[in-house]
């Protein structure tokens, strides 16, 4: 068809569309004038008025056929045949409201979870940044590392004239406290560097955004500024347009309020929203200056993004910032690093790539269960298919005789098919339109389960979402409107002549119906297999042996930073905090500890073990190697974890001295270094040996100190429930050799055991202790119990999800198996009478029925098993204790569909056992 003649036509169906009647009284009008004109040039040729009219329709062939004729040239006829299609099937569906509502609640919770899930997808993964051409983002890494230093910010910013602007943003979310002492009142932060909002584009909704000054170290002109977001400013200060120039006291510093960011940007970091950022230079106002990380070479927390020229590609900015890596690294080149260390650092590629869509740590953590979960609703969808499909046929087959008429009178195959077609494409825009309302629901339950802060992700209905939700309709209209139409197409105008067509159109339902059971069967294995696996993977979780209780303690963080406790008085505070807790009424134990457990974090050594053959001439990492970070203690290298503990500290935990003794109170800083290990430490260094009396020599940078080891203790989870017991040190507090050594450190962890089953509501006690001893502490509280929860998140939606799911696929499994057994039973009614009148037991009509059915079942579980096990493998990274192939769990899965199938199967093979012979012989 060429342009203009496809021009023609859409503009002829669009002007039916929209000017219906006014293009249907044009058309009438044209073949009235039409027939009037054929009848006119009769008359003249002598034939009466009345007959040459007669003869001009009846050439004409009826004025309604000719509009339908005209109708077909000018826009194929289709937009008015499948406006009487749709109308029809409306009222179809208005006759059968159970069949009807049964299909769309099903459609709605397919399409529904598909859309739910996409919906939160399409926020955490696809999104790009509302801020100016995103596009044209890039994020500097090397190799796998993507969080850069203070002082190499500084030299990248220094030499960014090849690009249109460069920006450093804190990597990790940052928590900024409003209160001036005791319990906390968080808001969350950003770290930014003065280019930040002009290199993204983002203009001040009110007031003004950074400019160099303010990044200076201790602030600019107007001293120490913060920008605060859009949605701070109206939850926080009520949208008070006299906000700019107030102040707002954080970390017990004063800021001037001097810009509003635009509405709906959040940040760079996606799942998490900033309340108040503030320029990285008077970064030491808030941590203070002995825990500043400006001048650290080895503290890593600021990812950097530049804006690439227009035309500028991310190859050709990767090799721009290599022919600056030169310099940038050997000016920020650390002391602190080995040789081997250093000779890597210096030759470690820069690189770029795409940041329209900003970074996320949510991201990394729930990409692959997010796209894991996807796949599970899609399969999810294609069973709630094949159960629908199965459900039209036996509608069609019922309808045989009605279709069979039709063909009779002259309806093509084709104008059948398109009438079962709009039927299921109604179906399925009725099930997504009740679909998205089960998606609205479902992404705000599923947002709220994917972490146990706050998350801040518009999950809501855009574009992409609705585009989304249209095609799955379109996709599930056809898998499960296609087998009916096709089957309608089937008959033949002489099955009119019979008994409604019965027995004629059996055998294509029954062949068909029986793949489509087959089909379910094998997506209700592997979503039951599935569930199993992560079922298992929590259950191997949550009751692994931590090493402690976790139900009877709180945690108190305490943070000194911005107290009136001078650093030198730090340890003498501590320990009055630490006695007067202890006398509270309901405390059975406390101490103080460095490290928390459980909160992600570790501080790691290599370490030198008299007796041990491990050396210790390897890699420093860190400062320390102290702060968060994913990657593990390899077995073969001498780096232990380290925690530095008070008395009392694993009384709170409840763990179990193996040797030796426990840390004292004589375990001063003037006493003798001691330190215990666990018993992984023991295995590790010494073969399992008896550790007590060697000493440990830790590396550090001002030399290492040897410690005799005192006792041994029980293994305890360090870092992460998922983790292996890491070899462990524990030093005494008061012999704190880190980098705020001589002084204690200004954060610290205290963990106290409750007498009772509810460590919270010790808070208000603890809190008052703490304030009578020194009120301008920081404190937050959390129960142990709940930071195991947090670990633990991931596993627990993935484990409900898949179970649901499983549930919801064995549910529609059970539905399709009794559906086609009730209706195979009833095609064989007749035969099943006869075998009865000819001494066929009930039994054996049972076993007649429920055979083919299990003949069925059996192919399904076995192409499922094997799938799941194939499929199994993309999820091994999200299982822990159990194998991805576990042949239990493959057996619980058959068995458990087996049971379903059973159930499904007896229910109509008895109903089949119990027929009269004699009634169904006499309706022959």
């Amino acid at each position: 068809m060429s342009p203009s003649r496809l021009l023609h036509r859409l503009a002829s169906v669009l002007t039916w569309i929209f000017r219906r009647n006014q293009a249907e009284q044009c058309l009438d009008d044209e073949i009235r004038a039409f027939v009037e004109m054929a009848a006119a040039e009769k008359v003249r040729d002598g034939i009466p008025p009345a007959e040459a009219r007669r003869l001009a329709l009846i050439e004409l062939g009826g004025i309604e056929q000719a509009k339908e004729r005209v109708r077909t040239g000018r826009h194929g006829g289709s937009v008015d045949e499948i406006g009487r299609d749709a109308r029809y099937a409306l009222r179809m569906f208005s006759r059968q409201r159970t069949f009807t509502v049964v299909i769309v609640l099903t459609l709605a919770l397919g399409i529904g979870a598909n859309t739910a899930i996409f919906s939160v997808i399409d926020s955490l993964l696809l999104r790009t940044l509302p801020v100016k051409q995103p596009e044209r983002l890039a994020m500097l890494v090397a190799s796998e590392q993507t969080t850069w230093t203070y002082p190499i910010w500084k030299q990248i910013e220094r030499d960014t004239g090849a690009f249109d602007g460069a920006l450093a943003w804190s990597t990790y979310d940052a928590r900024f406290n409003l209160a001036s002492g005791g319990e906390t009142q968080f808001v969350n932060g950003a770290w930014t560097s003065a280019s930040t909002f002009s290199t993204l584009g983002v203009a001040a909704a009110l007031g003004r955004v950074f400019t160099p000054a303010d990044d200076e170290r201790g602030g600019g002109p107007d001293g120490p500024v913060i920008v605060i977001s859009h949605a701070f400013w109206q939850r926080h200060f009520g949208g008070a347009r006299d906000v700019i120039g107030r102040a707002l006291t954080i970390e017990r510093t004063p800021f001037t309020i001097v810009g509003v960011t635009q509405a709906g940007f959040l940040g760079l970091n996606v799942g998490r929203s900033f309340d108040v950022a503030i320029p990285l230079g008077v970064e030491p106002l808030v941590r203070g200056v002995q825990e500043s990380r400006l001048d650290r070479p080895m503290s890593w927390w600021l990812s950097v993004v530049v804006r690439l020229k227009p035309g500028q590609t991310i190859e050709n900015g990767s090799t721009v910032f290599r022919t600056l890596q030169a310099g940038i690294r050997e000016a920020t080149l650390s002391n602190q690093m080995t040789s081997a260390a250093a000779a890597q650092y210096l030759v470690e590629p820069f690189g770029l790539i795409p940041a329209a869509t900003g970074r996320s740590g949510l991201r990394m953590a729930y990409q692959r269960p997010l796209i894991v979960i996807m796949g599970v609703v899609a399969l999810v969808l294609l069973m709630a298919c094949a159960n629908i499909a199965n459900l039209l046929l036996a509608r069609a087959t019922a309808r045989g005789h009605e279709w069979s008429v039709r063909l009779a009178l002259g309806a093509s195959r084709g104008r059948l098919a398109r009438q079962l077609l709009v039927e299921s494409l109604l179906l399925a825009v009725l099930g997504a339109a009740a679909g998205l309302l089960v998606a609205s629901w479902g992404s705000q339950l599923l947002v709220a389960q994917l972490s146990s802060d706050a998350v801040t992700l518009d999950a809501g209905l855009n574009g992409r979402v609705l585009a989304f939700t249209a095609i799955s309709a379109i996709i599930a209209a056809l898998l499960f409107g296609i087998a009916p139409a096709w089957r309608a197409t089937r008959g033949a105008p002489i099955d009119a002549m019979r008994d409604r067509g019965r027995g004629n159109t059996a055998g294509g339902r029954v062949t068909v119906a029986s793949g489509l059971v087959v089909t379910q069967v094998v997506l209700a294995v592997v979503l039951v297999v599935g569930a199993g696996l992560f079922l298992r993977t929590f259950n191997s979780l949550v009751t692994l042996p931590l090493g402690f209780e976790r139900e009877r303690v709180l945690l108190v963080d305490i943070d000194a930073r911005r107290s009136a406790i001078p650093p030198e008085a730090r340890a003498a505070g501590y320990d009055r905090v630490l006695q007067r807790v202890r006398a509270v009424p309901g405390v059975a134990a406390g101490g103080l500890s460095l490290v928390e457990p459980l909160s992600g974090a570790m501080w790691s050594r290599l370490v030198e073990v008299s007796g041990s053959s491990l050396s210790s001439d390897a890699r420093v990492t860190g400062p320390e190697g102290f702060g968060h970070t994913s990657d593990t203690i390899p077995a073969n290298e001498p780096l232990a974890a380290f925690n530095a503990i008070t008395p009392g500290w694993l009384a709170a935990y409840g763990t179990p001295i193996r040797a030796g003794r426990d840390l004292r109170s004589s375990d001063h800083a003037t006493a003798p270094p001691v330190a215990l290990v666990n018993e992984a430490f023991a295995r590790k260094f010494l073969n399992g040996n008896d550790p007590l009396g060697h000493t440990i020599r830790a590396t550090r940078s001002t030399g290492p100190i040897a410690r005799e080891i005192v006792g041994v203790v029980a293994d305890a989870a360090y870092r992460t429930v998922r983790e292996p017991i890491l070899p462990t040190v524990y030093v005494p507090l008061a012999q704190y050799d880190g980098d705020s050594a001589p002084a204690a450190p200004s954060e610290l962890t205290l963990s106290i055991r409750s007498r009772s089953h509810a460590p919270a509501a010790l808070t208000k006690s603890v809190a008052a202790a703490i304030g009578e001893i020194h009120p301008t502490l920081a404190l937050t509280f959390h129960p142990l119990d709940s930071r195991v929860d947090e670990m633990l998140l991931q596993e627990r939606l993935l484990a409900l999800l898949a179970t649901s799911f499983g549930v919801l696929a064995l549910l529609m499994a059970g539905v399709g198996l009794y559906g086609v057994t009730s209706y195979s039973v009833n095609l064989r009614r007749t035969e099943i009478g006869i075998r009865m009148a000819l001494g066929a037991t009930r039994l054996a009509v049972i076993g007649l029925v429920l055979g083919r059915l299990s003949m069925l079942v059996s192919i399904g579980i076995v192409i499922g098993l094997a799938l799941a096990a194939w499929a199994s493998r993309f999820v091994t990274v999200l299982l822990y204790g159990v194998w991805a192939g576990d042949p239990l769990t493959l057996v619980l899965a058959a068995a458990v569909l087996s049971a379903i199938a059973f159930i499904a199967g007896f229910l109509p093979a008895r109903r089949a056992s119990r027929l009269d012979p004699t009634q169904v012989l006499s309706e022959m």
